[in-house]
């Protein structure tokens, strides 16, 4: 199609990657994979370029990418694969699916080259939510939001001002322990927190999803995208997860955005916006969705939410600091070298020690990489 737009994924092998292309592929030709990048998955990616035939295909490991079948597709290689194809000019619409700190790098590249992203790393937001606003100042570049619940409020605010808005209320599943007791979580295993009840998500962001850690994230994230301070952003336990987000206005109105737990519809989204297309995604039937529910977290059971909330009071390093060490202890965990609950142990054990640093006010992107190096060093020599 004539007028296609181009779309470049970053993290393609991923779960948003996989679902972005899965989005395209039924887009009726409305959507093309114009460039694909990934850290080592070569065998995927050979996939991915025999289907789509990609102009470019960005490899961040240099000995994985020696394994690469591509004839008619431009190959970039290196650790700056990610930031190159990013800020390729020709492309449209950039899928940002890269896990964890390391799409930081690509989010700037992407605005500096005044490209529209559909983020999906919030934990780029979340470290240098500063430089992503002085780096889209006076360009085209453009933040979509694609984590389900921050394009619901994308979507919910569409129907008031943003000076009217009363609070953000961001829902979360409560992931497979919510009726766990203190003494049943210490003896949580990784195969376990990796059975995620509704979303179909990767292995750090589904360990996330259980501890809350994804939750306290996302009001940071929230705060930054869409300027809203932490005391007036709240968080409720919805099981069912039909309820994506909620907006409140002065006047006591609730705006909700609901659908089927599928994230494709959120990528749908913001790839498209601000047409509405038709996708692969089935509707959400009410009539068969049962009752929805909603109540508070308990943060005792799971303090990943305060910790959260005090970073984002900090404002400067610690959500640096809370990011970092949860990737880190989230990695120890993975592998079975601490418990789940020593998760947010390593996490408060982190923020403490940097707060108690005093480190001046971060104001150069070296210090972001300065303070999350720190971070994961103090919970890997803790």
């Amino acid at each position: 199609m004539e007028n296609a737009k181009k779309i470049t994924v970053l993290g393609a092998t991923g779960s948003i990657g996989r679902q972005t292309l899965d989005v395209i592929r039924h887009s009726g030709g409305r959507l093309v994979c114009f460039a694909v990048c990934v850290d080592s998955n070569t065998d995927e990616l050979n996939k991915i370029i025999k289907e789509f035939s990609p102009v470019y295909a960005g490899v961040a490991d240099k000995e994985a990418a020696k394994s690469l079948r591509a004839e008619n597709t431009g190959i970039i290689v290196g650790e700056n694969a990610a930031s190159e194809i990013a800020a390729l000019d020709e492309a449209d619409i950039v899928v940002n699916g890269i896990s964890g700190f390391s799409g930081t790098a690509p989010l700037l590249e992407a605005l500096d080259a005044g490209k529209t992203v559909a983020l999906a790393n919030k934990e780029s937001i979340v470290c240098a939510g500063k430089f992503v606003n002085t780096v889209s100042t006076g360009k085209k570049g453009r933040i979509i939001p694609v984590d389900s619940e921050q394009s619901a409020i994308f979507q919910c605010l569409a129907a008031g001002r943003t000076e009217d808005v009363s609070r953000l209320i961001l829902t979360a599943s409560g992931g497979p322990f919510r009726e766990y007791s203190v003494q049943q979580l210490e003896t949580v295993t990784p195969e376990q927190a990796l059975r995620h009840p509704t979303w179909n998500m990767g292995r750090k962001i589904t360990v996330d999803s259980a501890t809350l850690f994804n939750k306290g994230l996302e009001v940071m994230e929230a705060s930054y995208l869409f300027d809203i301070p932490g005391d007036r952003i709240d968080v409720l336990i919805h099981p069912q997860s039909i309820v994506h987000s909620m907006v409140e206005y002065k006047d006591g109105c609730i705006m909700a955005q609901m659908s089927v737990p599928d994230m494709r519809l959120a990528i749908q989204y913001a790839i498209n916006f601000p047409e509405r297309t038709a996708g692969p995604v089935k509707r959400l039937e009410l009539s068969a969705a049962g009752g929805l529910t909603f109540h508070k977290p308990d943060n005792e059971r799971f303090p990943a939410l305060e910790l959260a909330y005090a970073a984002l009071r900090e404002n400067n390093a610690l959500p640096i600091a809370y990011n970092g060490a949860n990737e880190a202890a989230v990695g120890l965990f993975l592998k079975g070298e601490i418990g789940f609950t020593d998760i947010v142990r390593c996490v408060e054990y982190s923020m403490n020690c940097i707060d108690n640093m005093h480190i001046p006010e971060v104001s150069v992107i070296e210090d972001v990489y300065m303070i999350d190096r720190l971070s994961r060093n103090l919970v890997k020599s803790r």
